[in-house]
């Protein structure tokens, strides 16, 4: 489902600075810690998120040394959403597990857990920024809705404890107090960036009394409404001993962005406000002020939202004392749309660290950025935390499903054959798995599975289950961009393969036959297109119907003859010569009005009803409905019926049964929604496809996201997300009765949500199924010997 997964993806790099990063990428955090690096990835797919610490090596290159977790995390706990350091102290917020947790440094950079920080009450958003100085440590608590805290900290001789909860005098619900904080001595600064044109608290501790006191506002004249000043603060104590305070408004002069800078007034007990900071070559929208730092005598300034979104760094140094001059602008070596850089900043003794949330297909990066000779700052390095390897291979012997388990995966009557993790079938962090098909060579029997990927497909020959071999692989189309989502089948050995949302990639033609020639000396082979068809530019799924050599894509868009998004149809009778035979859509159906076709099944018609037998009829799972309609004739297609049902949230995929008379359909959202307190699969009784009747709605034990669903005889295939392959009894028709399962996902729970299995291909003649899991691989699995 495209619409959604977009919306997050959205959220995440267009949403307000100040909360954008409440879970994100690698980088969403960073510090500087002596000579090492340390990048904060809360939202690692197997782990409750991970701050990693790069040093750089003799050679002047960087390389990740180690890692840091919480010791009791769990998944989606957002560990590395803030990161702070003062001395040998570290402080990291995971606001997912309402905790912060403080690790002490040893002599050789040892990172090790002392304490776990959390409020007495639920408190949503606790951990979304820290601060520490010395002995005193700060946790805020900011949320779109609530009005927001800081916790404040001491350490004494029997540990860390809670000495004060502050809040702004005027601080109100959604103004997001404690969405950024600055701590130096008895100086605390919050920042409340929702409040009118944003706002930021300053705050004093009276050693006499042992109390904090809000000291005030600080504030600067005419900042417009919705400036969100406040997003970003900084602040240190410059050689002259004088405060010095940075505030962030990147919302301001229509997301231009700015930023201001104060001086500490000892003599006034104030803040008193220096200067006006812009970018000299500012457009709208840079988003200049996202992210700051300070390094001696000169300050970083991000604008992440520079040059489409690609990102910059300003660099201001002083000039004729107090004020802020000589301004440089940096950028990455390879500048490219969406990068984000400098979303989040790190700067210390003549190094800068920029986060890059949106490389590497979002998943991020960080850009190592040093002066050169003549003084003039480059990007020198990127970090990047390759693979995550949670989960290894496996090869070799059959691991068996004994006891609800197969090894650490949660089973039942399915054994593990062979698991290969997502970078060793050409993918990546970043680049992870989505659809899966399968071929078999009609010469030499072997069987390989069609592994699709962000950026690719993948061919991996799984004839002997225990023994896989990635084959090679089949780029994606030249000029094209990676995504999420890619559709493949296969008709006369060759495969056709589609992407959304990847701008002009078409449908590639790729003749299967070529892999019987790669010897394992030459695997992985990179391959070549046979052909390419280009009368659509994006599209969400392809459909054969290899009884009649025509193929169908479905959800096409971005340019070419999108059909509407419904039914695009293709001859290919010729394989390597695809060509247009015409359109189908149902306006009644589809979100827009438009016949948008998420997926379909396409047969020559032998159910009940006798007056479509031996028509090729099209079962369309359209978003708001099923779609029944008659395209023998391409030139003239006729819809039939439609079927819908009350609390629908999206009509995703469906799958006929052997006789024609029954459509099992998923819903891919109507879990998230609240509409299905379980995973549900819905039975339509077909038999009349003038009349389509919903006649049970089946509810599995677990609560994931449903995606797609195969059945072969009585057996029903269903790639449930979270909670992995599910195999259901359907031989009475109507009572569905779950038989087996195999999750592939042996982290956290199976709720609803993207995330696990994709797809599944169970029609192999061998037995052997093969099922891509997102994020971690391609299982091959058979269903246990004792039998089903």
């Amino acid at each position: 489902m495209r619409t959604f997964l977009l919306a997050l993806v959205t959220a995440l790099l267009f949403a307000p600075p100040s909360l954008a990063q409440r879970s994100g990428p690698f980088s969403s955090s960073l510090a500087i810690h002596g000579d090492d690096v340390l990048v904060g990835a809360p939202s690692h797919p197997h782990d409750s998120g991970r701050v990693y610490v790069f040093s750089k090596e003799d050679d002047g290159t960087w390389n990740q040394s180690s890692f840091v977790r919480a010791e009791n995390g769990d998944l989606e706990n957002g560990f590395g959403t803030s990161i702070a350091v003062s001395e040998n102290r570290m402080i990291v917020g995971a606001p997912g597990a309402q905790a912060a947790y403080i690790f002490e440094s040893d002599a050789d950079g040892s990172w090790t857990q002392t304490a776990q920080l959390a409020p007495s009450d639920t408190t949503e958003g606790y951990g979304t920024r820290v601060a520490i100085d010395g002995s005193r440590a700060v946790v805020t608590a900011a949320t779109s809705s609530g009005d927001g805290s800081a916790f404040i900290y001491e350490r004494g001789t029997d540990g860390w404890s809670e000495s004060a909860v502050l809040t702004g005098s005027e601080a109100r619900e959604g103004s997001q107090f404690g969405a950024s904080v600055a701590l130096s001595g008895d100086h605390l600064l919050v920042g409340a960036p929702a409040s009118r044109s944003g706002t930021v608290y300053a705050f004093q501790y009276d050693a006499d009394t042992g109390t904090w006191s809000e000291a005030g506002q600080v504030t600067r004249d005419a900042i417009e409404r919705g400036a969100q000043f406040g997003a970003s603060l900084a602040m240190q104590r410059d050689s002259q001993n004088i405060l010095r305070l940075l505030i962030g408004a990147p919302r301001e002069g229509s997301r231009t962005g700015a930023a201001y800078t104060f001086v500490f007034d000892a003599d006034a007990d104030a803040w008193r406000a220096d200067d006006r900071l812009l970018p000299f070559d500012g457009e709208s929208p840079h988003a200049f002020g996202s992210s700051l730092a300070f390094d001696g005598e000169s300050l970083w300034i991000s604008a992440p939202g520079a040059s489409d979104r690609s990102g910059a760094i300003y660099r201001f140094d002083k000039r004729d004392g107090d004020v802020w001059g000589s301004v440089r602008r940096i950028a990455a070596n390879d500048v490219k749309p969406n990068i984000g850089l400098g979303a989040s900043l790190a700067a210390s003794n003549g190094l800068l660290v920029a986060g890059q949330p949106g490389a590497v297909n979002r998943t991020g990066t960080a850009a190592i950025f040093t002066p050169n000779a003549d003084g003039n700052w480059a990007m020198s390095s990127v970090l990047d935390p390759g693979p995550y390897d949670v989960l290894s291979r496996h090869t070799g012997d059959k691991v068996r499903c004994e006891g609800g388990t197969a090894g650490r995966f949660s089973c039942e009557q399915v054994d593990m054959s062979a698991f290969l993790p997502v970078h060793e079938v050409g993918g990546g962090r970043g680049n992870g798995l989505n659809d899966i098909w399968g071929w078999t060579d009609p010469e030499t029997g072997r069987e390989y599975a069609l592994v699709g990927r962000f950026n690719g497909t993948s061919f991996v020959d799984v004839t002997d289950p225990g023994a896989p071999k990635y084959v090679g692989n089949l780029p994606m189309t030249e000029g094209s961009r990676a995504n999420v989502w890619r559709d493949m089948k296969v008709y006369k050995n060759h495969v056709y393969v589609v992407a959304d949302n990847a701008g002009d990639h078409g449908m590639q033609v790729f003749d299967l036959t070529q892999l019987r020639d790669v010897t394992s000396d030459d695997m992985p082979v990179t391959f070549d297109q046979t052909a390419h068809y280009d009368n659509v530019n994006s599209a969400h799924n392809v459909v054969i119907n290899e009884d009649t050599g025509y193929a169908y894509i479905v959800g096409a868009g971005g340019g070419g003859e999108t059909c509407g998004g419904g039914l695009h149809m293709v001859d290919i009778r010729t394989p390597a010569e695809p060509s247009f035979a015409g359109c189908f859509a149902d306006p009644s159906t589809g979100r827009t009005g438009t016949g948008y076709s998420h997926d379909a099944q396409c047969v020559v018609y032998n159910g009940p009803d006798t007056d479509h037998q031996g028509k090729e009829i099209c079962f369309g799972a359209n978003e708001t409905a099923i779609s029944i309609a008659d395209v023998s004739d391409k030139e003239n297609p006729k819809a039939i019926s439609t079927g819908s049902y009350p609390d629908h949230a999206y009509v995703h995929q469906g799958w006929l049964d052997d006789e024609h008379q029954y459509y099992y359909v998923n819903d891919e959202l109507d879990e998230i929604n609240g509409l299905a307190d379980n995973t549900r699969t819905l039975v339509w009784d077909v038999s009349d496809l003038d009349d389509p009747q919903l006649v049970k709605e089946y509810f599995l034990p677990e609560r994931s996201s449903d995606h797609n669903l195969y059945i072969i005889d009585d057996v029903m295939y269903q790639s449930n997300y979270q909670s992995g392959l599910r195999m259901i009894d359907i031989s009475n028709r109507t009572e569905p009765v779950e038989i087996g399962h195999f999750d592939t996902v042996p982290f956290g729970d199976n709720g609803p949500g993207f995330g696990g299995s994709w797809s599944n291909y169970p029609f192999f003649e061998s037995g052997t199924i093969v099922v891509s899991s997102m994020n971690e691989g391609l299982f091959i699995l058979k269903r246990s010997e004792q039998g089903l």
